[in-house]
């Protein structure tokens, strides 16, 4: 089967009516490097075929700015979680550079779905530098947000950036709950001065047993 066979496919083109069978076509014909059944299955009516198909574009060398930022904007949360962690694969590949010119995860940092903004934080760690402002939101969603596990994933990726701009906010997060105290004694890797040995002295009394050990792996 050649590489245009596989687009004229029915269980690719939609008239299968089984959208299970529809997200295992498209995901094969990622693999197979095929992008033209991909390319269309970002219509798709079924959100986990449009996410999938996020991935088969991206494995088909195919995952372009515009089809990503319809994506990030998708109606539905699980495609755009699935967007925001193509930008991270993406930016894994050799920096910012990889990923599309204009596509953006701030908009995604300030989502009504605590999920989204979870993947978005974690995935604006992995764009080395970080894009421009997300310092700023990641700060406030360290500090800020209800939701513990965005709080923890915001921190992680201050801590990623290693901007001098999120210090204030991660050493606030190192007085959080457990989960996120952890992962602000992380975070603080990057940095030095006064007040970050202070917060590492103070880690290490802390009741949590790993957050007392990796202050004192720090500080060794």
């Amino acid at each position: 089967m050649g590489v245009d066979d596989l687009s004229a496919g029915s269980s690719v083109s939609g008239e299968d009516t089984d959208p299970q069978r529809r997200r295992a076509a498209v995901a094969e014909a990622g693999h197979r490097g095929c992008a033209d059944p991909a390319r269309a299955a970002l219509d798709d009516p079924s959100p986990m075929v449009r996410a999938t198909a996020l991935g088969a574009l991206r494995r088909a060398g195919a995952l372009d700015g515009p089809a990503l930022a319809d994506a990030l904007a998708d109606p539905s949360p699980a495609v755009r979680r699935r967007a925001a962690e193509e930008v991270a694969a993406l930016a894994g590949v050799d920096g910012t550079g990889a990923v599309p010119p204009g596509v953006t995860l701030l908009a995604l940092l300030a989502d009504d779905d605590a999920t989204v903004v979870e993947v978005a934080a974690w995935a604006s760690g992995e764009r080395v530098p970080p894009e421009p402002g997300a310092v700023a939101r990641l700060s406030e969603l360290a500090t800020g947000h209800d939701d513990a596990l965005v709080r923890e994933a915001a921190v992680a990726a201050l801590g990623a950036a290693g901007d001098p701009d999120g210090l204030a906010a991660i050493l606030t997060a190192a007085g959080d709950k457990a989960t996120v105290r952890r992962r602000a004694v992380l975070a603080l890797a990057p940095f030095d001065g006064p007040e970050v040995t202070a917060a590492l002295e103070h880690a290490r009394s802390d009741r949590d047993w790993q957050v007392r050990q990796a202050a004192e792996d720090l500080l060794r």
